[in-house]
């Protein structure tokens, strides 16, 4: 009886593998190719046209018997070379390094299913709805094990690395062994963000006034304090467009005639407003990068419509956002920066003291928040 299971067992194994010998495979080393994470400082500087990456994969093809070896890659086209990743990119691939029945040889370019080869060498680029085939002496040759290396390169406009948020690019194709009738499906993804800003005030955003006299300040009149320098610094990644907006803290706390621009000082012990003050940027006081001069222009949106670029001072507000030009009179809209430095003018005004409760010290109490925006 045992003798008899062991029969029948190994008989159900020589089967199946009867089974699997009948039929050719197709194998990738890799069935995903990751580009990985890309922003403008991994990619240099200024170009139209970026590479992503460069990946290297191989691709087997093994059949029982002598088989036409002919392999066609099915891809969305960008050109005469190169596949679609996105509108905004591309990839391409190159093949070489073949060995057919453990034997190096050529490989051929072909414009269709059948079709002669077009161009032999070791190294081909494989086009949209173009296939390879193994060639020996100029002529296709059919076998039973093929192996390949596929070099794969992606590229993105310079456009696509502008972005505002993480953003991830994946695409397909399928290898395509047409006689034997075996596939695989190769997915492709790359990963974009944007440069990393960091804003920072001196002396960490705290611009002090002192102990000040009820003998300084006006009775019956707003005080118009000295001006207090506040400078302002962003640094980033790789030279990026960027807007600036100040929120207020104390919203609804601002003295006399306000808009936004205007951000109050806070209330004093019986809810009365202290004052105002305001943020001006000074262009002549600018400096980015290697830019001679700075201009400043701002917009209600921060993607359009922007004002002609001015060397003239301007408030920062909350309801327009900020930015720099290099050319004066330009309505385009910021230039990327890397490094900016701007000292600005805080200028503070104190409410009447008649019109606060001096029983007790009375704190100047302002507060807002400085926003960096990507473009």
């Amino acid at each position: 009886m045992g003798w008899k299971s062991v029969l029948l067992s190994l008989a159900v194994l020589l089967g199946a593998n009867a089974w699997g010998a009948d039929e050719c495979q197709l194998n990738l080393s890799e069935t995903v190719v990751d580009f990985g994470l890309m922003n403008r400082t991994v990619a240099g500087g200024p170009a139209a046209e970026r590479l992503v990456g460069e990946r290297r994969l191989s691709l087997t093809l093994n059949c029982p018997n002598p088989t036409d070896m002919s392999l066609f890659y099915r891809g969305l086209a960008a050109g005469a070379e190169r596949f679609q990743f996105t509108p905004r990119g591309s990839y391409g691939m190159q093949v070489s390094e073949a060995v057919l029945d453990d034997q190096a040889v050529d490989l051929g370019l072909l414009a269709g299913r059948g079709q002669p080869a077009i161009s032999t060498g070791a190294r081909l680029h494989w086009r949209p709805e173009h296939g390879i085939v193994p060639m020996r002496a100029g002529v296709p040759v059919s076998g039973r094990s093929l192996s390949l290396q596929i070099e794969t390169r992606a590229w993105a406009s310079d456009e696509a690395l502008r972005v505002n948020d993480a953003v991830t690019w994946e695409t397909s194709g399928v290898f395509d062994a047409i006689q034997s009738g075996r596939s695989r499906e190769l997915r492709l993804q790359a990963r974009f963000a944007p440069a990393a800003c960091t804003p920072n005030l001196s002396n960490g955003g705290t611009v002090a006034f002192g102990k000040l006299s009820v003998t300084d300040l006006n009775i019956d009149k707003d005080t118009v304090l000295p001006a207090r320098p506040l400078v302002v610094s962003v640094a980033c990644d790789a030279p990026s467009s960027f807007t600036l907006r100040l929120q207020d803290n104390r919203r609804g706390s601002a003295t006399g005639p306000t808009d936004d621009t205007t951000f109050g000082l806070g209330l004093d012990a019986r809810h009365n407003k202290i004052g105002r003050y305001r943020v001006v940027f000074d262009p002549t006081r600018a400096a980015a990068d290697g830019f001679p001069q700075l201009y400043r222009t701002d917009s209600a949106t921060g993607t359009s419509s922007w004002s002609s670029a001015s060397a003239s001072p301007l408030a920062i507000g909350a309801s327009r956002y900020l930015g720099f030009s290099a050319s004066a009179g330009s309505t385009s809209g910021p230039v990327p920066i890397q490094q900016l430095s701007a000292t600005t003018s805080l200028e503070a005004v104190i409410a009447p003291l008649g019109s606060l409760d001096l029983g007790s010290e009375v704190r100047l109490d302002g507060a807002a928040t400085l926003e960096l925006h990507y473009l």
